[in-house]
C-alpha cells in the first residue's frame, strides 16, 4: 500500500506520512517549543518561565501572584522517497497547525495548577496501489488492472489538567488527568480497468470513521538534589497509567462513490489502548547554561498485541507483503540551552537563549517484526520581549529521518522531515523585571 504518485501539497493536518495508515497515526512530540528545541527533554525541568507539559510536579514552581501562558504554532515539510523494482518514487507535503496552548498559575502557597491543549497524534496520507492484470487469476482475468487509492486524515487531541504540590522543601509531587478525543477518516477507492471481456466496471468505495474518546491519568515527582544561587540539579520522573482507547469504528461500503447507495454498514469497537509510560530525567541549570536528559519508555505492545494488519508494497514481481503490529518503544532525549546574559543592557543578542538537542528512538509499530528507527536534531532561540523579562518569543527548527534502517529491504518509505515552529510566552506577576498583573495601584 506504500507506492504513491509524485505530488506537492499543503494541508492543515499535523502529519503526512504513509506510516500513519495504521492505528491512531503518528505521535506528536510533547512539550513547549523551548523543550522541543532541546530535543524534547524536560521531565525534570522546573522553571517559573516555562509551562512544563511533561511533568505536573513542576506546576508547584509557579510563584504567588503570577500567571504564565504559552501558545505555539508548527509547520512541517515531509519528504518521502521509495524504491520499487529499481524505480524511485518521491513526494513532498507541507502541513501547518497549532501545537500547544497552555497556562500555569498558583492556587496556594507551594500549590500550582496547570492546563494544556495539544495534538496527541495525527493521521495524513494519500497512497496508490496497483493490482496488475493476471490472465491466470479466475477473479481478475476478465477485469484487468485495478488501482486502489487510499487516503486518510484526522487528529487525536489531548486536554490535560493537573496540580503540583511541594510538601517538603526541594521535593514536589503532581497529578494530572488527560482526556483524549478526535476523529480519523480513512477512505479507499477501487477502480478496475477492463482489458479483456466486455462490460463497464463501477468503482467501489470504502469509508472508515474512527471516533475516539478516552481518559487516563499521570503522576509525577521532582527533586532538587542541588539548589543554590549558582546552580540547580533536578531529577524528575512521571508515570502514565494508560487507558482503554477502544475507538468506535463505523465502516461503510459504497458502489460508485460516496454519494451512491450504501451496500454495507457496520459499527464496531477497535481493541486498542493508550500505552503505559515511564519517563525519567535530569536537568542541570546555572546562570547561563541548562542541560537536560530524558529517557521515555512506552508500553505500546502488551495489550495492543492483538492489533495486527497486513500491508503491501510494490506490485507484480516486486510485490512485498508484511505484517504491521504495535511494539514497545524507548526514546532518548537530550538538549542544551545557553543564555550569555539575560540582563545585558547593550547587546541584545546576549539576552537571547540559544538551544540545541537530539532525540533517538523507534516508531511504535513494527513491519514484519522489524522496528522502524527514527531520530531528530533540533535547534532554536528564545527572544525576551525586553531586558530581563520572562515573556518571550521562541523560534525552533527540527530535522528528522525515519525508516532508513529497513525501508529498502521491505520496499517501504524512507522519510525525512523539517519542522519550523514559533511560540509565545507571556509571564505576568510580581517577579523582578516581569510584567505586573494581580497588583493594585497604591497612592499616598
Amino acid at each position: 500500500m506504500f507506492p504513491f504518485a509524485v505530488s506537492a501539497q499543503t494541508s492543515s493536518i499535523n502529519a503526512f506520512s504513509p506510516y500513519t495508515m495504521y492505528g491512531i497515526g503518528e505521535q506528536n512530540t510533547p512539550g513547549t517549543l523551548q523543550m522541543r528545541s532541546m530535543g524534547g527533554a524536560g521531565v525534570a525541568m522546573r522553571s517559573v518561565s516555562t509551562v512544563n507539559l511533561l511533568n505536573p510536579a513542576a506546576y508547584s514552581a509557579a510563584p504567588q501572584k503570577t500567571f504564565l501562558f504559552n501558545f505555539g504554532l508548527e509547520g512541517q515539510n515531509y519528504y518521502n522517497a521509495q524504491t520499487v523494482g529499481g524505480v524511485g518514487k518521491r513526494t513532498a507535503y507541507n502541513t501547518f497547525n497549532f501545537h500547544d496552548i497552555a497556562f500555569q498559575m498558583p492556587v496556594a502557597k507551594r500549590l500550582g495548577l496547570g492546563f494544556s491543549l495539544t495534538p496527541y497524534s495525527s493521521v495524513g496520507y494519500r497512497t496508490k496501489y496497483y493490482h496488475e492484470y493476471d490472465p491466470e487469476d479466475p477473479i481478475y482475468a476478465n477485469v484487468g488492472n485495478i488501482q486502489y487509492n487510499y487516503q486518510g486524515e484526522g487528529d487525536v487531541t489531548e486536554v490535560k489538567v493537573g496540580l503540583g504540590w511541594e510538601p517538603f522543601k526541594n521535593f514536589s509531587v503532581g497529578i494530572a488527568a488527560q482526556y483524549y478525543w478526535g476523529d480519523i477518516d480513512r477512505t479507499f477507492v477501487m477502480t478496475p480497468t477492463a482489458i479483456t471481456g466486455e462490460g463497464t466496471f463501477t468503482s467501489t468505495v470504502g469509508q472508515d470513521n474512527y471516533s475516539i474518546s478516552s481518559i487516563k491519568g499521570q503522576v509525577g515527582v521532582q527533586w532538587n538534589a542541588i539548589l543554590n544561587a549558582k546552580r540547580i540539579l533536578t531529577f524528575g520522573a512521571t508515570y502514565d497509567f494508560g487507558g482503554d482507547l477502544n475507538p468506535e469504528v463505523t465502516k461503510k461500503l459504497y458502489i460508485g462513490d460516496l454519494y451512491n447507495t450504501v451496500v454495507k454498514s457496520d459499527t464496531t469497537h477497535l481493541k486498542l489502548v493508550l500505552p503505559r509510560q515511564l519517563a525519567v530525567g535530569a536537568y542541570y541549570q546555572t546562570g547561563r547554561w541548562a542541560v537536560g536528559v530524558d529517557y521515555v519508555f512506552q508500553n505500546w505492545g502488551g495489550r495492543n498485541s492483538g492489533y495486527e494488519m497486513t500491508g503491501t508494497s510494490g506490485s507484480g514481481e516486486n510485490k512485498t507483503e508484511y505484517k504491521v503490529a504495535y511494539t514497545n518503544t524507548s526514546t532518548i532525549k537530550m538538549g542544551v540551552e545557553y543564555t550569555p546574559n539575560r540582563y545585558d543592557a547593550r547587546h541584545f543578542l546576549k539576552r537571547w537563549s540559544y538551544r540545541a538537542g537530539f532525540r533517538y528512538g523507534a516508531y511504535n509499530q513494527t513491519f514484519n517484526g522489524d522496528k522502524l528507527a527514527q531520530y531528530a536534531v533540533t535547534a532554536g532561540i528564545g527572544i525576551p520581549v525586553r531586558r530581563g523579562a520572562f515573556s518571550a518569543i521562541d523560534i525552533g527548527v527540527e530535522y528528522g529521518r525515519r525508516g532508513y534502517n529497513i525501508a529498502d529491504r521491505l520496499g517501504l518509505v524512507r522519510q525525512q522531515y523539517f519542522k519550523f515552529a514559533i511560540g509565545f510566552t507571556l509571564f505576568a506577576g510580581q517577579m523582578e523585571n516581569g510584567e505586573y498583573w494581580f497588583m493594585r495601584s497604591k497612592f499616598d
